[in-house]
């Protein structure tokens, strides 16, 4: 085994968070083990003033880090599910690790308001079209703005009177401690998440064993599944960040249940699914329910 590992990650507060809790399992597994941090910028951390639909997508958050991957410059490196592209490409391999986080979106405004509760006409920033499609169903007087950069950020700039409101993603403000800034956790059924959002993942070269082996302790086989299942279902719609588009799996009594959605052309109107299966079976539950919606698309 290695006796030392280099793992890189975007240096934004959450990001060091985050991969400080992967090391902090690793050294209970392997307390020998040498780990080293490399801190990398990433465009989408630089390019803070256009929405990710319109700069390139997820991938711009993990670009950067996966040249120094493939420049072995890093062995490794953590990311959050929900960056990741719906296609790996064959130089690499990811790997679910930890327990998966809230998956839901939350509200977060001046006061610990909920969302039916906002003055009529608030604005609310989000860059995330997921986020905009499906709120608009709860609220169609609502206004959004393009609110892009690290969650304290984001939460200043709303504080400051930029926004009545912010959505984020539960996760991030759970594993920062700043779960106390909760105004309202949105229902789950009412806006799906962001495909693997709540969890962690680790990024490595493909072939590499050693740091295979080493990160496997981490691995949760079962929630590994479940999201592998909301990944199929993406890479199926060849969903990224121009169309609106989110899915959820829950794994129930050995099943997995699988729900999303996905918006026409337009981002106008919503359709909706379910799927459920056996567990060892995730990739076509994917696939099922991408059928399904596509077919309701093209019925529409």
């Amino acid at each position: 085994m290695k006796s030392k590992i280099i793992i890189g990650t975007r240096g934004s507060k959450l990001a060091v968070t985050q991969t400080n809790m992967v090391i902090e399992n690793l050294k209970k597994h392997y307390p020998n083990l040498i780990i080293e941090v490399r801190q990398i910028k990433t465009t989408g951390d630089k390019i803070l003033d256009k929405s990710l639909s319109k700069i390139g997508g997820k991938g711009l958050f993990i670009a950067e880090i996966e040249n120094a991957l493939k420049n072995h410059e890093i062995d490794l490196a953590v990311h959050s599910m929900k960056d990741v592209q719906n296609v790996v490409i064959e130089d690499f391999e990811i790997l679910s690790v930890l327990k998966r986080e809230d998956p839901r979106d939350v509200l977060v405004a001046k006061k610990k308001i909920s969302l039916l509760d906002l003055p009529e006409g608030a604005v609310i920033g989000t860059s995330s079209l997921r986020r905009m499609v499906q709120l608009r169903r709860l609220r169609p007087d609502f206004q959004f703005k393009l609110l892009r950069g690290n969650i304290d950020t984001r939460i200043n700039k709303m504080l400051n009177g930029e926004a009545d409101g912010i959505i984020l993603a539960a996760a991030g403000l759970k594993r920062m401690g700043w779960e106390n800034r909760i105004s309202e956790y949105v229902d789950i059924h009412k806006c799906i998440p962001s495909v693997g959002q709540g969890a962690l993942c680790v990024e490595f070269r493909s072939g590499d064993r050693e740091v295979k082996d080493i990160v496997s302790a981490l691995v949760r086989e079962i929630e590994f599944k479940c999201l592998l299942s909301e990944r199929s279902f993406l890479r199926e719609m060849n969903g990224g960040c121009s169309i609106a588009i989110g899915a959820h799996s829950t794994e129930i009594n050995g099943k997995i249940e699988l729900e999303g959605f996905v918006c026409d052309d337009d981002n106008a109107a919503i359709f909706k699914s379910k799927v459920v299966g056996n567990i060892d079976e995730y990739e076509n539950i994917g696939i099922e329910l991408a059928k399904k919606l596509m077919k309701l698309k093209e019925e529409k």
